[in-house]
């Protein structure tokens, strides 16, 4: 599989047709490279409904966009079938059953939709936006095996990532949407962290940009990054791919998923087979304790 993993730009966008052009020009530029896979950030369509509840609060922002999410994910859906790419949407918030949730849909290029909900809030989601957490994770199938997604802060849970590479995940996507640089390190840290401990691949799509005149995405910091094991047939430090700090654009790289299954049998180390299979207990010592008489 050849995936890239696109560092998005947050732009002033009022239509859900102004960011399908901004899509399909993106899309057309990685299609001649052969790409197979694309990967958008989370919350990367808000910048629409941003724009047109503009003024009116983050939270209106963030309403609006999920009142347009089911257009939005048509025009992704169409985006991908045009160029005959698998394209990772990124997240949208959509309102299911009465709960404002956080939604990344994976888009085959024949129409096939596969969703993966957010299951872990941060403090603005929950407090500022009012986002629920919504389902377990999930692996879904692909041509290339099994895929997952942890949408941006449930990367920083190893079991959620654990859960899905157990389940047959031999690549995690990580749409992520951080307003810090302190946000961004810890998702890089975290995906490359779950790529070691797992040894599979883990790549970071992140939402880039200013954006003065957009309370709910006024700040976005990030790096675009895939990355795998350190060890045996994988960079020593287990960077793939990865773009600099803050800067737009794609990384791509070539993704063997016969690589990971070699890594696992023959690495120096098998961090996915030595994982434990229960919680393990910590016992509490005082070493100040008096000695037994």
């Amino acid at each position: 599989m050849r995936l890239a993993a696109l560092a998005w730009t947050v732009a002033r966008t009022p239509t859900v047709e102004g960011f399908a052009q901004r899509l399909d020009h993106a899309l057309g530029t990685l299609a001649t490279q052969g790409v197979d896979l694309v990967m958008l950030p989370e919350y990367a369509g808000v910048e629409v409904g941003a724009a047109r509840a503009a003024g009116c609060g983050a939270r209106a922002e963030v309403m609006e966009t999920a009142a347009l999410a089911p257009a939005l994910e048509d025009a992704i859906a169409a985006v991908a079938a045009h160029h005959g790419v698998w394209l990772l949407g990124g997240s949208l918030p959509a309102q299911e059953g009465g709960r404002l949730v956080n939604r990344a849909t994976l888009f085959a290029p024949d129409g096939r939709r596969a969703v993966q909900r957010k299951g872990r809030m941060t403090r603005f989601e929950a407090e500022e936006w009012g986002v629920a957490p919504a389902g377990p994770p999930v692996a879904i199938e692909t041509p290339w095996g099994r895929l997952g997604i942890a949408i941006c802060y449930d990367a920083e849970f190893p079991p959620i990532v654990r859960a899905m590479v157990t389940a047959g995940a031999w690549l995690v996507l990580v749409p992520a949407c951080t307003d810090s640089k302190a946000g961004a390190t810890r998702v890089t840290i975290s995906a490359r962290a779950r790529a070691i401990e797992n040894q599979c691949f883990v790549a970071v799509a992140p939402m880039l940009g200013e954006a003065p005149w957009c309370e709910s995405l006024d700040a976005n910091h990030g790096r675009a990054g895939i990355y795998g094991p350190a060890d045996r047939g994988f960079p020593a430090d287990g960077i793939i791919a990865e773009g600099a700090e803050d800067a737009p654009g794609a990384v791509i790289a070539d993704l063997d998923p016969s690589a990971i299954e070699r890594v696992r049998e023959h690495g120096a180390v098998r961090n996915h087979r030595d994982w434990p299979d229960e919680p393990i207990a910590c016992a509490i010592i005082s070493p100040f304790a008096p000695a037994a008489a």
